[in-house]
């Protein structure tokens, strides 16, 4: 019996219970925020909406008012609560498997999304405004939120990854960044970085997965595939986790303090000068300005290094897709809405002036709104989106299924650990070790 399936028995046992109780699906009264717009309009539609991360209220409010601005004869009263990550998302499942208590929208992780389309999906397609608009997008992560010809998620942010230099210690060296084109290359900058300034040119992170995954996807591999078949231990995944061992061995990459590139100890060890560079999505740069605050003006961002000439620099992590559940009494305007909202070229400028994240829809990223002097560019340069539009399309998408978190746990675990951290295992080994340990749990 495949796990997944014991999951859902276990989700329609705990609905007869929270039936029983009289909870059904609604964590009303639970939010941690509550925000609402509109409630002063007469006859506004009320439009509700879930989302797991506070951040993203502001974009909403924010497009709710101009909505109301922009459609007078249409308001809409929209109230955006605001949950702990796993209770909304629980309950957002609940609800549209019990048939009631659903919001008009919500927000879906990247992860969890394969959980909402299993069986028949109980969101609604948005294919009607996705498809004319599509050619301006990164295409790549529309699929992910995608089944069976149909459109149900709207992504937030390309999550881009970009290397991410120190360029005072990249200059000490002697390194021309701009020379950096392969990971070959990188290795080769990383010895003259060891061998005149006091850092370390890169980091392992034995706890946490992405920054490997990165590597993984960037060739155009993954662990798992489009048929939910787990492929931890394909050849390329061993060639990138091998290069991580190959840079600890040559003594450039050292393991980051903290093991995890949210660490606070990390966090101070970069700010500090600790290394030259660090692979991570475009959304990292929010980590720099709010906890390295000493390298402002020093780092650049420039595409990852390919793992061979002419082969992909960047790939795409991360993610959230907002749908409109087929509970929604409003659904047409509800519909209209989301799209307004994160189709749009105005709703794509918020994204990055409001959120700091890399929009996906490629042709406003030389908007005057985009280019107009922020924090971002204060801190990284001016060129954020000239890099962007170069690797735009050397974004691969990635596959995500319902055994994503038991690879992602896997990998971060065992795996890393003991490859990285403790060396018990090659890269092959442990590869093959996760395979075998991830099929098992998920076939009895």
């Amino acid at each position: 019996m495949k796990k997944h399936s014991l999951l859902a028995i276990m989700l329609g046992l705990v609905m007869l219970i929270l039936a029983a109780c009289g909870g059904g699906g609604d964590p009303s009264g639970d939010a941690e925020e509550v925000s609402t717009v509109g409630d002063d309009i007469e006859d506004a539609t009320e439009i509700s909406l879930w989302t797991f991360a506070g951040q993203h209220v502001d974009f909403y409010v924010d497009a709710a008012e101009n909505w109301n601005e922009e459609n007078p004869d249409r308001p809409i009263k929209l109230t955006a609560e605001t949950y702990p990550f796993d209770q909304m998302h629980n309950n957002l499942l609940l609800s549209l498997q019990s048939g009631d208590g659903a919001p008009d929208i919500a927000d879906i992780e990247i992860s969890r999304f394969p959980n909402y389309l299993e069986g028949v999906p109980q969101l609604e397609p948005m294919n009607e405004y996705v498809e004319p608009v599509l050619e301006n997008f990164i295409e790549s992560r529309f699929d992910i939120y995608a089944q069976d010809g149909n459109y149900y998620g709207l992504p937030t942010h390309v999550g881009a990854s970009m290397m991410y230099y120190n360029t005072e210690i990249m200059e000490e060296a002697g390194v021309d960044i701009e020379s950096i084109q392969t990971w070959d290359d990188f290795m080769e900058a990383g010895q003259k970085v060891v061998d005149n300034t006091d850092a370390m040119m890169f980091n392992t992170f034995p706890g946490d997965y992405l920054p490997y995954f990165q590597m993984v996807s960037q060739q155009g591999s993954d662990f798992i595939d489009e048929n939910d078949n787990i492929t931890i231990n394909r050849q390329e995944n061993v060639d990138a986790l091998q290069l991580l061992v190959d840079m600890q061995e040559a003594e450039i990459a050292e393991v980051a303090p903290g093991g995890a590139p949210h660490a606070e100890e990390y966090y101070s060890y970069f700010n500090d000068g600790g290394a030259a560079a660090v692979s991570m999505p475009i959304w990292y740069m929010g980590r720099f300005t709010d906890n390295m605050p000493d390298l402002k003006g020093k780092m650049a961002v420039r595409p990852m290094p390919a793992f061979e000439q002419g082969g992909n620099r960047s790939a795409g992590m991360g993610g959230t897709g907002t749908v409109v559940t087929n509970q929604s009494e409003n659904t047409e305007l509800a519909k209209e809405f989301l799209a307004y909202a994160k189709l749009s070229k105005e709703g794509n400028v918020k994204l990055w002036t409001i959120l700091g994240f890399d929009p996906v829809r490629h042709d406003v990223w030389d908007h005057p709104d985009v280019l107009e002097e922020n924090k971002y560019f204060e801190y990284f340069g001016d060129d954020i989106f000239d890099v962007l539009t170069e690797v735009k399309d050397e974004i691969n998408a990635i596959n995500v299924s319902p055994y994503t978190p038991d690879v992602a746990t896997e990998i971060t675990t065992n795996t890393l650990n003991n490859v990285l951290r403790d060396g018990s295992q090659t890269p092959q080994e442990a590869l093959d070790a996760a395979q075998e340990a991830v099929e098992s749990q998920i076939t009895e």
